[in-house]
């Protein structure tokens, strides 16, 4: 974190955060100069005119803002974006963080009161550490759905999910009758853990082994519709 410089920023226009942008980047041995070919700050490494920095400043974090930085990547060896920080705005966004980091990005935040700087993100490479288990979920919850029954971009309503799938094809075998478990396990391979769980309320258990559904499961056959 860099020391505060002495003129405190104030709170009206993107200008207020330019003294404590400014001295950071001095801090990194930058030489910055202010508004050049509508960059806000332009800033050449001292003894080495061919590392060229841009910075860009909002008073918050914005799309407006990385558009303009995306811009400025081909023109610059290095892009930070200055924001003014706040207690709950999209600077405290652990998303917005890492969207800088995979855009290469360095995002400082400046207090409005003291003018400190706080470095949200180094700017930089950056490659996620692979998340496999959420990868074997994706690739898992694909290949057990049957089709493709839930439009993308659904909201407010219940997807079909390849468990719901499983669950209305229990449904269907039990909508004549109760039947035991291994009746239902030629259509869901994991009938005996989808009726014990339970987790629509479709289910009840007569005796041991063997299930009948509930009127909340034949209503959701009428929703639906049967299953093979």
């Amino acid at each position: 974190m860099a020391a505060s410089p002495n003129r405190r920023p104030g709170r009206g226009s993107e200008t207020s955060l330019y003294a404590a942008a400014k001295h950071h980047l001095e801090q990194l041995g930058l030489e910055p100069k202010g508004e050049i070919c509508g960059c806000d700050i332009v800033a050449l490494r001292a003894g080495d005119p061919t590392f060229l920095v841009v910075t860009e400043m909002k008073l918050g974090f914005s799309l407006e803002l990385v558009l303009q930085a995306v811009d400025r990547v081909a023109i610059a060896d290095e892009v930070w974006l200055a924001v003014r920080t706040s207690r709950s705005g999209r600077d405290r966004d652990r998303r917005v963080r890492k969207l800088c980091r995979m855009l290469g990005f360095g995002l400082m935040g400046i207090s409005p009161g003291d003018g400190r700087v706080e470095i949200l993100a180094e700017p930089g490479p950056y490659r996620p550490r692979p998340d496999t288990r959420r990868r074997s979920r994706l690739v898992e919850e694909h290949r057990r759905r049957l089709g493709d029954p839930a439009e993308g971009g659904l909201t407010r309503a219940p997807i079909m999910t390849a468990y719901r799938q499983r669950a209305l094809a229990c449904a269907t075998v039990l909508r004549d009758g109760a039947q035991p478990v291994k009746a239902l396990r030629c259509v869901a391979e994991d009938a005996a853990s989808i009726l014990l769980r339970n987790v629509y309320g479709w289910f009840e258990r007569e005796r041991r082994g063997v299930y009948r559904l509930t009127a909340s499961g034949a209503a959701a056959l009428s929703r639906w519709g049967a299953r093979p």
